[in-house]
């Protein structure tokens, strides 16, 4: 994780209501964020934005102000510092994430968060140090099943944040909405919104959207429950204007020609099958799929390609925005990126997905920041509540489309290619780049194709003077020994088209591999070494 912010400051007016919380926007110092795991949720709190990298709010917990990242894709609270006027519960607990973990004493104080108060939150008080400054940490909105506090606990005193705030205040909607904003948009300048338990006065069409079913994981894996909903089946639309094709790997999905996509607010590159990625990117002028410094193996293409996409839902079309499939490297302070001619180039945001999923995964991609920001999100929790288990209320998610295809390419025309329609190009080759373009090191078919073809002219000249030699024989009467050819066990086929290019680090924090994540931390204690944790505040 060595990709920071460019240093800028921004400071936009807030807006609140019990309920209701005007996003700050601002891009933080070089040595502040990498481009790893961000949370970017929902409460009614200050969200701020960086960089379209994170979002994240202050909570007030024991009487003192913490700045928190917004993570839907875990459930758990805490903080890095010793907080005022906690009780010591006497129990330890920690999340563990993909690339790292935290830990310490589970403690509980008074919480103030989105206009609520909680007497008694629990959380996890974790020691400060480099990667997680004092006063800083990270607040799970996620299902209550992933806390690991919870578990430990044992009771409701460990409930999860949003279950707390809908517990005591029952005359609130069990859901919440998300509106992110964009930095570099030139026509909606607003930096973002978050609600509890309401929604947008300008956004209310969302109730007339579809209701997408949050499908369920198996029940032995319950802790690793997140929103994941279906993709329809053809449903991923690429910059040719036909669907790319997916295989789902979800072993138990309800419907095999539907992927299944994990929404999660957590992530500032979307995750998603290579297959996907290459249908993407691979066939525009100039697009490479290469290593870069602290992302990891990705598609890059230049700057000024314009590249368009289209999500399906529920027969809902949900169109990308161009300056969100591709990321500006030098807004996140990443410099030097350009391909193999020279030209300056800008980061594939849905890439290829970069860490083990696992034998069985629960999902096929990670829907993240680069496709939330064409939406407003309503996460409704259902019965992922503890205390609705018995009233059979479904868990779900809606989406209102909020990119304009027009206003969208104007938006690109006037940002990436200063106000020049004609600067950039988007020509479309018949097949995605080759591997000599895509990655210096990985394999070339060639070798092998060579190689079978010598093999298979050697069986075949010698299978003709096995058959010369048998026709000499019956012609001069002579009675030999028959054997068999031996079976050709030393011959293997070449390997597959794509292997790694490069051994990817991976950029996301999150719990692919059930039992290695949320909702199993007494195991990682017992066996699993996490990599060092990577916060927005340090390297």
């Amino acid at each position: 994780m060595r990709g920071a912010f460019l240093a800028a400051l921004t400071t936009l007016a807030l807006e609140a209501s019990a309920y209701h919380v005007r996003m700050q926007g601002r891009v933080r110092s070089p040595a502040d964020a990498p481009l790893a795991r961000r949370g970017n949720l929902a409460g009614s709190s200050p969200l701020t934005n960086s960089a379209d990298i994170s979002y994240y709010t202050n909570v007030t917990l024991g009487g003192d102000d913490y700045e928190v990242l917004i993570d839907t894709g875990s459930s758990d609270l805490w903080v890095a510092g010793s907080v005022n006027n906690a009780k010591d519960t006497g129990k330890k607990s920690g999340v563990t994430y993909a690339v790292g973990a935290v830990e310490g004493p589970i403690k509980t104080a008074e919480l103030e968060f989105a206009g609520f108060t909680i007497p008694d939150q629990a959380f996890i008080e974790v020691t400060p140090d480099k990667e997680n400054p004092k006063d800083k940490g990270l607040i799970g909105l996620g299902p209550n099943s992933g806390s690991n506090v919870y578990v430990e606990l044992g009771s409701d005193k460990g409930m999860a944040v949003l279950d707390s705030i809908f517990t005591q205040n029952t005359s609130t909607p069990n859901y919440i909405t998300v509106l992110l904003g964009r930095l570099d948009d030139p026509t909606d300048t607003f930096p973002g919104d978050l609600t509890v338990g309401s929604i947008l006065d300008n956004y209310t069409d969302i109730e007339k959207q579809p209701k997408l079913d949050v499908t369920e994981v198996p029940v032995r894996e319950s802790g690793d429950q997140h929103f994941q909903v279906l993709i329809d089946a053809g449903g991923i639309i690429g910059p040719d204007g036909k669907s790319i094709k997916v295989h789902t790997e979800v072993d138990e999905t309800q419907n095999k020609k539907q992927p299944t996509a994990v929404i999660d607010t957590g992530f500032s590159l979307s995750q998603v099958p290579r297959n996907v990625a290459d249908a993407i990117y691979g066939r525009f002028s100039g697009a490479e799929y290469v290593n870069v410094s602290g992302v990891g193996a990705t598609w890059i293409v230049p700057c000024t390609t314009e590249v368009n996409l289209t999500f399906k839902f529920s027969g809902q079309e949900y169109p990308i925005h161009p300056m969100d499939t591709t990321l500006d490297p030098g807004a996140v302070g990443i410099t030097g990126v350009q391909n193999s001619e020279g030209v300056d180039s800008c980061i594939g945001t849905f890439q290829p997905i970069s860490f083990e999923t696992g034998d069985s995964p629960n999902y096929d991609m990670i829907l993240g920041m680069s496709f939330l920001r064409n939406v407003y999100a309503l996460f409704d929790y259902g019965d992922f509540l503890v205390d609705q288990k018995d009233k059979k209320a479904d868990p779900y998610i809606q989406f209102l489309s909020i990119t304009d295809k027009g206003e969208a390419h104007s938006d690109f025309v006037n940002v990436r290619l200063r106000g020049d329609a004609n600067a950039g190009d988007n020509t479309l080759s018949a097949q995605p780049a080759s591997s000599d373009n895509s990655s210096s090191t990985k394999p070339s078919k060639q070798p092998y194709i060579i190689a079978l073809a010598a093999v298979i002219g050697t069986l075949a000249l010698g299978l003709i003077a096995y058959a010369v030699f048998l026709f000499w024989r019956r012609r001069h009467g002579a009675k030999g020994r028959y054997v068999p050819l031996a079976p050709q066990g030393g011959f293997r086929p070449p390997p597959p088209a794509y292997q790694e290019a490069y051994p990817s680090q991976p950029v996301q924090a999150y719990d692919p591999v059930p039992h290695t994540g949320n909702g199993n931390w007494q195991q990682g204690q017992q066996g699993y070494q996490a990599p060092p944790y990577s916060t927005p505040w340090g390297r």
